[in-house]
């Protein structure tokens, strides 16, 4: 079993102890509450220049321990004054340390919109997600089989839930195209043995159709690195590990953010 399988199997049996302490039917009732408020994600990445979604991530299994001792409000403030287009909050727990209530404290602390970036397998954590104040949700190709897929995607749009679709390589590019993914995220990071390798953004990015929102994500960090994505084409780049070692958060987005995208 690789990394990705392991994190998959441990995902589905915890959605299975969270649905039943908290039933769909509680959920669905937090949602309507929620339709109102969702926030533009897809807006957000859309606008004139690179946007960059900083994200909130305590650990990984690749790195082990990035940050401990400083509060998810602090960050994700830090990040918004630092000129960040949206959140990426991570709420995977046994690998990454994040949880659903991760979401809520982000979303009280800023007004950006927030990606629940995790391991979304089954419709119940779509429902959790907006329930839980996501405004988008991430979908790995690699985690889902075609028809998951394709259902999962579905139901987030359907509830007005934005969706970043995260392709590897070629064959994933397509199953993202064949339901009609607006928001595609190129991962360097192969989730299998977690190498990083960015040339793959410059490989698989010809191929996005042109409509398509192109999102840049693992092993981005520097300002001259974001420079050559944005003339490349790509239109948000997703930094995590990066700002969250950084001595002093807001001036480190800054430095990768400040000037680039007009306001919304």
């Amino acid at each position: 079993m690789n990394v990705l399988e392991g994190i998959v199997a441990a995902t589905r049996d915890e959605v299975e102890r969270r649905r039943r302490e908290v039933p769909i039917a509680e959920l669905e009732r937090l949602v309507d509450r929620r339709r109102g408020e969702l926030r533009p994600f897809a807006a957000a990445l859309a606008r004139p220049g690179l946007s960059v979604i900083a994200e909130h991530k305590r650990r990984s299994p690749s790195a082990g321990v990035i940050r401990d001792g400083i509060a998810i409000e602090d960050v994700v403030m830090a990040y918004e004054r630092g000129g960040a287009a949206a959140l990426s909050i991570l709420t995977e727990g046994p690998s990454f340390g994040g949880t659903t209530a991760d979401l809520q404290s982000a979303r009280d602390a800023t007004s950006l919109p927030l990606l629940r970036k995790d391991f979304v397998v089954d419709p119940y954590q779509v429902t959790e997600s907006l329930a839980a104040g996501a405004d988008a949700i991430l979908l790995i190709v690699a985690a889902l089989t075609r028809s998951e897929l394709s259902m999962l995607h579905a139901s987030a749009r359907a509830i007005g839930l934005a969706v970043l679709v995260e392709v590897h390589d070629e064959r994933e590019l397509e199953a993202a195209s064949s339901i009609g993914a607006e928001i595609v995220g190129i991962n360097n990071r192969d989730l299998t043995t977690l190498t990083v390798d960015t040339a793959r953004t410059y490989e698989l990015l010809p191929r996005v159709p042109a409509d398509v929102t192109v999102v840049a994500e693992s092993g981005f960090s520097t300002r001259a690195e974001l420079d050559q994505l944005e003339r490349a084409g790509v239109h948000a780049v997703l930094v995590g590990e990066a700002l969250m070692r950084a001595p002093e958060i807001e001036p480190a987005c800054w430095e990768l953010a400040g000037d680039r995208a007009a306001p919304l």
